[in-house]
């Protein structure tokens, strides 16, 4: 049995309530380096806790999916957050869950502009690294330290993630 999930555009509004989206959309930016950039300040804030934590920023190379996408698995961080920049500006799918009271709750799906990132605070379900159509370069911002930062979740049943109409995969 499959369940169906239609993935919709990702804004801060609609993404408020599992995270940051990271763009330069917004008002907080400024003129640096003599005015020859624009720094988009305090897009998302980084959390590292546990024994011995840090931030670290590292590059990850994604492949692609076949969409529409069997979410069979979503993970989360105690410890950290974790975020993704990508390096081009393309789309990716971003799929979260809120805490249910036997694991995650029903995901929710959202394809990003081109260009946006996003942060999720820790302990959030989310889904792996989706991006489309041909591999895709990221930043990644999350936590190192001691103890265990990962905490995956099988679904007894799949759901199925679609792109909404007119997105390409």
């Amino acid at each position: 049995m499959s369940r169906i999930i239609v993935a919709k555009p990702l804004t801060r509004e609609s993404f408020a309530e599992f995270g940051d989206v990271i763009d330069m959309d917004g008002d907080n930016h400024y003129p640096i380096n003599g005015g020859r950039t624009e720094r988009f300040h305090d897009l998302a804030t980084a959390e590292a806790t546990g024994p011995n934590a840090r931030v670290i920023v590292s590059l990850a190379r994604g492949t692609p999916y076949e969409f529409p996408l069997k979410l069979t698995m979503v993970e989360r961080h105690p410890f950290g957050s974790q975020a993704f920049i990508p390096l081009s500006p393309r789309p990716f799918v971003v799929v979260v869950c809120h805490d249910g009271p036997d694991g995650p709750g029903e995901p929710h799906a959202f394809l990003t502009a081109p260009g946006q990132g996003i942060n999720y605070p820790r302990n959030l379900w989310h889904g792996v690294l989706t991006p489309l159509g041909e591999p895709q370069d990221f930043i990644i911002v999350d936590r190192a330290g001691d103890g265990s930062n990962l905490e995956e979740f099988h679904f007894s049943h799949p759901y199925e993630v679609h792109l909404p109409e007119g997105a390409k995969a």
